[in-house]
């Protein structure tokens, strides 16, 4: 099923400098800066990622693609040649993918594409079966959304299976918003 929103989000990056007196008249620089509200509303914090041994990846660097496909093929994807994954991450926009530092594997990945500016695709969302439930698909995705708005791009659309389109209306997705319904090219159903 196709996922689709428009997310509007406000950054708030201002630093304001205020020249002060003290006591001993001698002028004082306070600075006060607010961090962009998304920074402040993910559902676990870098932080904590790093503090269960996560850690946090945003290139394909380091991605060994035979452990990838072990997870696409977890979840219930089929196995890929690993030649066209790599093809496949030659051309994505936004990738974030979170590593297991005892085991050195991916166990949570998403990756989006687009054409840079208005519109973005997420792709291939998916969390190893052993590491589901503690919230690294949520850091994924809310992480490459943030990335993606940073970039000005508003239209995020995502393909997701039934079964789990719960996870992702918290985090602003809704399913054929305006009436507006996704088509998929299918050779089944092409008339001859």
């Amino acid at each position: 099923m196709l996922l689709r929103g428009t997310i509007l989000q406000t950054l708030t990056s201002t630093v304001l400098r205020l020249r002060t007196t003290t006591s001993s008249s001698l002028p004082q620089i306070v600075a006060v800066s607010a961090q962009p509200q998304s920074q402040k509303n993910y559902s676990i914090s870098d932080k904590d990622l790093q503090s269960r041994g996560f850690i946090l990846r945003r290139t394909p660097d380091d991605l060994n693609l035979d452990h990838l496909n072990k997870v696409f093929v977890a979840v219930g994807f089929p196995k890929r040649d690993t030649d066209k994954i790599r093809i496949a991450l030659d051309n994505t926009d936004a990738l974030l993918w979170i590593e297991y530092e005892k085991t050195q594997r991916p166990v949570a990945f998403a990756r989006a594409t687009g054409d840079g500016v208005f519109n973005s695709i997420i792709w291939d969302v998916v969390v190893d079966p052993s590491f589901q439930g503690i919230g690294l698909g949520k850091a994924v995705v809310e992480r490459l959304v943030e990335e993606l708005l940073e970039k000005g791009i508003t239209n995020i659309a995502l393909y997701s299976e039934s079964r789990v389109l719960g996870f992702y209306k918290p985090m602003g997705f809704v399913a054929d918003p305006d009436g507006i319904r996704g088509m998929v090219y299918s050779r089944k159903n092409k008339k001859k």
